[in-house]
């Protein structure tokens, strides 16, 4: 039987994100939710300038400030999967689900994609490593 001494006062199943090593998939995801969010950021701020530019563009504001939230989201969420906070897998679990739904909506333009590929991230969020790493059984 293991002793909980001063150097390690907790047994590791009560953290998991912080005494298990980080998924490569899970750190893949991470990546790719930070550039999505960088490009959103960066799109919502280059629609806002073009919009500051050319009075007539004006009705892009709302889809600018909209870009941008979207984009410090993604960044947030990012950041909770490369850390292994329960929530951000919670969100990335929602947000398949929902991509798999507007794939089925738009399955005549394409949305077949989107649907495999959310599948694959809905699937491998479900896989017991993953679950583990973020807290989740």
């Amino acid at each position: 039987m293991l002793a909980a001494s001063s150097q390690y006062p907790y047994y590791p199943y009560q953290y998991p994100s912080q005494t298990r090593e980080r998924p490569l998939g899970v750190t893949i995801l991470a990546i790719l939710e930070a550039i999505g969010g960088l490009l959103s950021l960066v799109g919502g701020i280059w629609l806002f300038n073009a919009a500051k530019m050319f009075p007539l563009l004006i009705f892009f504001v709302p889809f600018a400030i909209f870009s941008i939230i979207i984009g410090i989201i993604a960044l947030i969420v990012a950041w909770g999967l490369w850390s292994g906070k329960g929530w951000a897998w919670t969100i990335a679990l929602i947000l398949s689900v929902i991509g798999i739904v507007l794939g089925i909506v738009s399955i005549a333009s394409g949305g077949i994609i989107a649907i495999i590929i959310n599948g694959i991230i809905l699937y491998y969020l479900t896989r017991p490593h993953v679950k583990a790493f973020f807290g989740k059984q």
